[in-house]
């Protein structure tokens, strides 16, 4: 009995200990994967997101004047798909490190070539790719969980905010579009099938020729006579261009395409872009 005792006890505890490995609890800080569209490419965002839990936070749980991981567990990182703008500094595309060093009026964020700093002796400077100095901003309220967001997204900027207790600083990034796609639309019109709607969308919305996009607009309706949607973005070229007259015939005919093809919101445009001209 005694030898069968002795070779249950380890069997046992085998059995307890498999058990205890399979048990899984929350994390006191969890990580968070943002993917931002921007630009032509993305922008993607690792970093774990720990909680005030009653606890002063800048100034003592994360000291003033010493490089913080800004996050907890795993370091902090970004990953560009395209090249960056970031404080004047072109960042090529690619993964890096992103490490703060919070003041009482100000930080500095850095952007490293360090992947894996989770404390302020593994920093080191010399692998910085760049640094700026911003100013904070107090909330009027406090954010639990640290908290990193892209905001005030155009076709080439963002702000990357971060958001803790009641603090809040944000990082301009830059990255540049405007050669790319007119590149992209110079080397389109030599094909056969030409993207005359959307080369035009873009000199509309982005300060370009007007006239050269009126003359595609016209030829993206010679290719989709039926293009409801294609009416209301030239009438909207023709009244910036100051043809006002030309703008209205153009809705109304964009409110007859619109209707037959039950389009009751393009409707409403040409009818709100009328009223404006009048």
């Amino acid at each position: 009995m005694k030898k069968l005792i002795a070779l249950l006890i380890p069997i046992s505890l085998l059995f307890f200990n498999a058990v205890a490995q399979q048990i899984k609890t929350p994390p006191p800080s969890p990580p968070q994967y943002v993917k931002q569209d921007f630009g032509l490419s993305s922008i993607e965002l690792s970093y774990s997101r720990p909680g005030v839990k009653g606890r002063t936070i800048f100034g003592d749980l994360v000291p003033f004047g010493k490089v913080w991981r800004t996050g907890a567990n795993s370091a902090t990182t970004l990953t560009f798909g395209d090249d960056v703008t970031i404080g004047g500094t072109k960042i090529a595309a690619g993964k890096y490190g992103l490490l703060t060093i919070p003041g009482e009026k100000e930080w500095t964020i850095i952007v490293t070539k360090q992947l894996d700093v989770t404390n302020p002796a593994a920093y080191k400077q010399d692998q910085d790719v760049v640094r700026i100095t911003t100013q904070i901003q107090t909330l009027p309220f406090s954010i639990e969980n640290f908290t990193i967001v892209f905001d005030n997204i155009t076709n080439s900027s963002c702000n990357l905010i971060l958001f803790w207790d009641k603090t809040a600083v944000a990082l301009p990034i830059q990255t540049d579009v405007d050669s790319r796609i007119m590149k992209q639309i110079d080397e389109t019109m030599n094909n056969d099938n030409k993207p005359y709607f959307n080369a035009a969308m873009y000199y509309l919305d982005n300060g370009k020729d007007l006239n050269k996009a009126l003359g595609w607009f016209n030829k993206a309706i010679d290719q989709q006579p039926d293009g409801f949607f294609i009416y209301y973005q030239k009438a909207r070229c023709l009244a910036k261009l100051g043809k006002k007259d030309d703008a209205i015939a153009t809705a109304k005919k964009g409110i007859e395409s619109a209707k037959m093809a039950k389009n009751d919101d393009y409707v409403a445009l040409n009818e709100k872009l009328i009223a404006s001209l009048k």
